[in-house]
């Protein structure tokens, strides 16, 4: 497990990279999300730690250059701990949000379970056709007619859940534990959030994730 710690508080980087080194990880650190970005682009990272207010460049706005060039799973760490900060650090593609100030062992235990699910691979290769929308498990590609379709690592997750849960009625709260992976700090609208993007990628599609008034969704052909 290889992690880079990016928070510009020194005894930060320090308590983290302690924690990680002791559950025997290797760790590396940046001062500002302008280092982080450049180390991500020279090496191989298996999770990334981004705190958010940082000089020179911030971690939503290295995020959004990490996604361009890696999938790299990220976890945000700030003290702005509102609901709209989470839900944008969603958007553009981080995979967890912790609020400062926070346990290490908190930050490991997410650590693990993010790369828990960024490792876990299908038993056999599940490709599945719904008209002109083409979804490949295994690979994480997804095809709108024909045309690959950019989704973040979330939406990717959120859509084959649908997809191998089709006919199914899913409670938000099920998919925040499932998709999410634990008990998700927030409420339901993270849900509702990363469906309306979902929904905006799959275009023509989007007919397929079907609204349950009071409930959630359904993934119905």
């Amino acid at each position: 497990m290889k992690i880079l710690i990016v928070d510009d508080e020194e005894m930060i980087r320090a308590v983290l990279r302690e924690y990680a080194e002791f559950e025997g990880g290797e760790a590396d650190e940046a001062a500002d999300g302008m280092e982080a970005v450049q180390m991500c682009r020279q090496n191989r990272y298996d999770v990334v730690l981004m705190d958010v207010m940082m000089p020179r460049l911030d971690g939503f706005s290295a995020v959004k250059e990490i996604r361009k060039f890696s999938q790299v799973p990220v976890i945000m760490l700030s003290a702005r701990g509102e609901e709209y900060d989470k839900l944008f650090g969603f958007e553009i593609g981080s995979d967890d949000y912790v609020t400062k100030p926070f346990s290490p062992k908190e930050v490991m235990a997410r650590v693990h379970a993010v790369l828990k699910r960024s490792t876990a691979a299908p038993e056999h290769h599940e490709v599945y056709e719904f008209e002109g929308l083409r979804v490949d498990v295994e690979g994480r590609n997804v095809y709108v007619d024909g045309e690959k379709a950019e989704l973040t690592p979330k939406e990717y997750e959120l859509l084959f859940y649908f997809v191998q849960n089709r006919g199914v009625a899913l409670s938000r709260e099920r998919l925040l534990n499932k998709v999410w992976g634990y008990d998700f700090y927030g409420d339901d609208r993270t849900v509702d959030t990363h469906v309306k993007m979902l929904r905006g990628n799959l275009k023509e599609y989007r007919k397929f994730i079907v609204t349950l008034r009071g409930l959630g969704y359904k993934f119905e052909t």
